[in-house]
């Protein structure tokens, strides 16, 4: 069974978006308890390796880190950046 490159990159979003908006619920959880945090730079890497949707589903869903520029602005620019690069590499074809 030989395993395509475009199946990989659909594996390697559906499973990054997946993380990213878990890590987001899990920060959203700890923050509420007071207890240790996930760095922003964990979760600004997730959504830059792929998981941008996945972050930016639950910055919406559990109502975090909607007031923080870095988020309400770096998310939606790499979520840009990403589709630029996603239609490129389709489009070279």
């Amino acid at each position: 069974m030989q395993v395509s490159v475009r199946e990989l990159v659909w594996f390697w979003l559906l499973l990054i978006n997946a993380a990213a908006f878990v890590l987001c619920g899990i920060d959203k959880r700890r923050a509420r308890r007071g207890k240790w945090r996930i760095s922003e730079k964990t979760l600004l890497l997730s959504a830059a390796l792929g998981g941008s949707v996945g972050l930016l589903l639950g910055m919406r869903c559990f109502r975090h880190k909607t007031r923080h520029r870095r988020f309400t602005i770096g998310v939606p620019l790499i979520l840009c950046a990403q589709m630029g690069l996603a239609a490129f590499w389709l489009l070279r074809r």
